[in-house]
This record gives C-alpha cells, structure tokens and sequence, in this order.
C-alpha cells in the first residue's frame, strides 16, 4: 500500500469524525431545549432506622446510644489496625505521628503535653466525647477545620460506633455507654 491509499484513509476517518461532531452540534441549535427554572417535581428521601447526621456540628444532634448500639469492640480491634499506623493504643504506648490514644474518650481535645497538636486542635476547647469522636471520625478535616490529620474517616456508621467502644474500652476507667 502506498502512501496515497494511507492519506485517503487518514482522510475519510477525519471527515467522518468531523460529520459527526457537525451533526451533534447542528442537533443541539435546531432542537434548543429551555431547561426550566423550577424542576417539575421533587423526590422525598427517607432516613435510615438510625437517624445519623453529623456531617457538620451546626447540624440536629444525633442518637449517639442507637449509634453505639450498632458497634462491637472486637470489630473496632480490626478496624482500629487502620489507626494503628499513626496512633498507639496501649497504655504507656508513646506518641507516633499521631498522639497516644490511651484514654482517649473524655479526654480534652489537645490534652497531651509530650504530643504537638496542630492549632486548630489546641483551640477547639472540647473533650472526646462519644459525639466528638463520631463526627471526627466521619471526616476530621471537615469536623475541625485546620486539623493535621490527613485521613479520609469512616463512612460507616457500625466501624465507628466499634472503634469509639474499642477506644472507650482502652483507658483505666471506661465511661458508661449512653
């Protein structure tokens, strides 16, 4: 095959491309659609059993007993090990990248002296509540804006509620369940 086959090739597959993209855009001037200003109908969203919401703090306070509910502290241990690259839980255990969470829950928000808390951390003014820890761990960039935590969070609500029991049951005096 020479060159002038390949060039008349070449060229048909352009002009076919070229005719196609002609047609859509002919298409869309002859058969203008006017998108509404209010949409024709509106659809209803049902909430789940366990009404959760806690994607910002301003937001209706959430059922934190029905979400605990929901965990268990052996299914926390597991997804804890994702933690556990920053964090340790044991008690003595030394700061990582981020601080000791031994006694965690009740603590207050940037409490450890030997650990170097972003600013944000230091001004929250909070202790580790059960509600504190679900919606920090959902999103904590978005929960304390200026944190140094570089994690995703946990979307679902059961590895949550299991790791606040699994840090809850990690300190010298567990508090009582709401």
């Amino acid at each position: 095959m020479d060159s002038f086959e390949i060039n008349k090739i070449v060229a048909a597959v352009l002009m076919v491309a070229l005719i196609v993209i002609g047609i859509g855009k002919l298409s869309d001037v002859i058969f203008y659609v006017e998108k509404p200003d209010k949409p024709g109908y509106s659809v209803e969203v049902e909430s789940s059993a366990v009404s959760i919401s806690t994607t910002t703090k301003d937001e209706e306070k959430i059922d934190i007993a029905a979400l605990l509910a929901m965990g268990d502290i052996a299914h926390g241990e597991k997804v804890f090990k994702k933690c556990a690259a920053c964090h340790s839980i044991i008690k003595g255990g030394k700061n990582a990248i981020g601080p000791a969470l031994y006694n965690v829950v009740g603590r207050k928000i940037g409490a450890l002296e030997d650990y170097k808390y972003s600013k944000a951390l230091l001004e929250y003014e909070k202790n580790w509540t059960f509600e504190e820890l679900n919606g920090f761990l959902i999103k904590p960039a978005k929960w304390i804006k200026g944190t140094k935590m570089a994690y995703a969070g946990l979307r679902k609500e059961k590895d949550r509620a299991s790791v606040i029991k699994y840090l809850n049951e990690n300190a010298d005096s567990p508090l009582p369940l709401p």
